[in-house]
């Protein structure tokens, strides 16, 4: 067997060429100390700031600050088995997490590793956590519904695509609840959806995912989880994760929906990162950079120029507050980052008004250009009504003698409000909430007694679905209320009033 000179020499050269490029040249530092989820690492001094590094346990952290002699590290992972001394390699890359459909479905933490033991994530796609978020040439306004099934936000406060729609309350006043249901009712709209959990008790998170499984919506739904045992350097990274995930399909032309359950506990772990960081502390001792720290992350949701695919990411941020206090200081930051809030009193909460909205301080700034044209023309007063009909019931409680006109506005408000009450989990198609609010306003249960108002309400909708869906299936498929429709309906309630009457002479 003869060798060819050239051909040793060719595979010679090409050693050489390609040699220096399988040197692995990174920055190694070493632990100075550690401890409650941070780090502080000398002799990285090439770090970018929002670099991954890598502990010798294979943990990664993220480098937070950069100072004179060392670097601040958070550790996002187990912070217990590292030790003092211990080597820090610099990786060269941003934090990033998987996307794509491999994770619909799922149940991840904020780094994209399974925690549902269903085996590995099926994608080979990755996106960055941090991104800059699209800018204003770049978006159109929010012209499309997206519709949450719930006939009180859909009637009073609706949400567009591509909208940012505050949910904020108290502890246990039913903010998960109305968040939990706008993702059920996107089972047939194709809007894939992302609940963030930050800093939740992980039996509660197991039990808001049970009920999306039983309600078939985790199918197109993917959970984050951030738990209250996690360090909080994963409680603050979560909401950015779940971003980038649902950014996968805004700038693919489709559509998501994201919950962040809930941005104050972020916030809490952010302050416990500032300062143990030595960060200054400002106002109620968050760093002074809080507000940054929604903003960027609140304003990657948007919808989408057609140059750009039309796609949309519609978030639902959640905030809980102390005693009502919406004036404190995370509360307001992010109102005046939405566009929009919902507020859900305790008061009426406890009185069994569910959903607890007040009419008065919620309110959504897109308006009636997220909703239908005949939601818009059969809800059109209906917020300043309720809002009116507090101060009226306030004002009645004083026991003073009301003109009939008034009493007639009092009647309708208590049908009103009895009429907007809706079970959890069960949200409405937007064709029956039309027709339940209009025959609300158009005073068609103003002779029902308040306490029937729910039968009349379950009972008149299976009567347009059995016996009237003609009339169903006109106001679906032009989705406004033309003189032909309101004819229509008119007709049918005066049917279905017929029907009832007869029942309760019977009975």
């Amino acid at each position: 067997m003869k060798f060819n000179s050239d051909e040793i020499a060719s595979v010679i050269k090409a050693q050489i060429a390609n040699y220096s490029s399988q040197l692995d040249v990174r920055e190694v530092g070493r632990v100075l100390e550690v401890g409650d989820g941070i780090a502080q690492v000398y002799g990285l001094s090439g770090v970018m700031a929002g670099e991954m590094v890598e502990f010798e346990n294979g943990v990664n952290g993220l480098a937070f600050n950069l100072e004179e002699n060392s670097v601040g590290v958070i550790i996002l992972g187990d912070y217990l088995t590292i030790a003092e001394g211990g080597e820090v390699r610099s990786t060269g890359q941003l934090l990033s997490v998987p996307v794509g459909d491999g994770l619909l479905g799922r149940v991840v933490d904020p780094l994209g590793n399974p925690l549902d033991g269903k085996g590995p994530i099926n994608t080979t796609k990755r996106r960055p956590v941090e991104v800059i978020a699209t800018g204003v040439a770049e978006r159109k306004p929010v012209t499309e519904p997206l519709q949450t099934g719930i006939k009180a936000i859909d009637a009073m406060t609706p949400i567009g695509r591509g909208q940012r729609e505050l949910i904020i309350g108290d502890r246990k006043t039913g903010k998960t609840a109305v968040a939990v249901d706008a993702i059920i009712n996107q089972r047939e709209s194709g809007v894939k959806c992302f609940y963030v959990a930050v800093g939740q008790k992980e039996s509660t998170v197991a039990g808001v995912i049970e009920k999306l499984r039983e309600s078939g919506a985790m199918d197109y739904t993917t959970v984050i989880v951030a738990g209250a045992s996690d360090p909080a350097p994963l409680q603050y990274v979560a909401p950015y994760s779940g971003t980038a995930m649902a950014e996968e399909y805004m700038f693919n032309g489709q559509h998501a929906l994201i919950v962040y359950d809930d941005l104050s506990k972020q916030a809490v772990a952010y302050r416990q990162l500032s300062l143990l960081m030595r960060r200054p502390p400002g106002r109620e001792a968050f760093p002074g950079d809080v507000f940054y720290c929604h903003s960027r992350l609140l304003e990657r949701s948007a919808k989408l120029s057609d140059a750009l695919g039309a796609g949309s990411l519609t978030s639902l941020p959640i905030i809980e507050t102390l005693e009502g206090e919406v004036s404190a200081y995370i509360p307001t930051n992010v109102i005046s980052i939405t566009d929009g809030q919902i507020y859900l009193q305790p008061d009426l909460f406890f009185a069994g008004v569910k959903p607890a909205m007040n009419a008065g301080i919620s309110v959504s700034r897109v308006g009636g250009n997220a909703q239908i044209k005949a939601m818009k023309k059969v809800a059109g007063g209906l917020r300043l009504d309720l809002a009116a009909f507090r101060e009226l019931e306030a004002f009645a409680q004083l026991g003073t003698e009301l003109d009939p006109e008034t009493q007639q506005r009092l009647d309708r408000g208590y049908r009103m409000v009895e009429l907007l009450k809706q079970g959890q989990y069960a949200p409405m198609g937007v064709t029956d909430e039309v027709l339940i609010i209009y025959a609300g306003t158009k005073g068609h249960l103003d002779h029902i007694p308040v306490p029937e108002v729910a039968k009349w309400e379950r009972e008149f909708l299976t009567f347009m679905h059995d016996q009237k869906p003609e009339v169903r299936k006109a106001l679906t498929e032009r989705k406004a209320m033309d003189d032909d429709i309101v004819e229509m309906v008119e007709a049918a309630i005066k049917d279905f009033q017929g029907q009832w009457n007869a029942k309760g002479a019977k009975s």
